[in-house]
């Protein structure tokens, strides 16, 4: 007689599940690391035009940016037009828009607030112009100009 009894067929053992967590938590994080957050959708075709002395904005947290160019759209037309966030807009929408933007920001930051200017290079400069203007009506008074880095 054997001391030792089998006690019926062998079974599997339990899959450990103590590591699941980490691993959960490290995709979590390098998704969130990766993972580039949408900014804007263009509805105007911008092509920058290329400058040589050109300077990186510090903080683009503080920036509030201003397209303009022909629509995408063809059902538009070809004229430029001005694009404020997501949505086209007139001259006249742009003394809310600097006002809104300066609202969503601490009263200490609101003068360092750069409203930069994306502009097709081949767009006419009167509404730049225009644009420029009505920033200036609005005490919007630090601009810029985005460009392509240049040869």
């Amino acid at each position: 007689m054997s001391r030792f009894k089998d006690k019926g067929g062998k079974a599997t053992p339990a899959i450990s599940t103590a590591s699941l967590p980490d691993i959960i938590f490290m995709l979590l994080f390098f998704f969130m690391v990766t993972t580039v957050m949408r900014e804007t959708d263009l509805k105007v075709k911008i092509t920058l035009p290329e400058a040589t002395e050109v300077t990186k904005l510090e903080d683009k947290a503080l920036v509030d940016y201003v397209y303009i160019g022909p629509p995408t759209s063809a059902a538009l037309g070809t004229e430029p037009l001005i694009q404020l966030n997501d949505q086209y807009a007139k001259l006249e929408e742009l003394d809310p828009w600097v006002k809104a933007g300066n609202e969503r920001r601490d009263e200490v930051l609101q003068p360092k607030i750069t409203r930069s200017l994306k502009v097709d290079k081949e767009t006419n400069m009167k509404i730049v112009t225009d644009v420029k203007q009505e920033l200036r009506k609005a005490n919007a008074l630090k601009i810029n100009y985005s460009t392509g880095q240049g040869r």
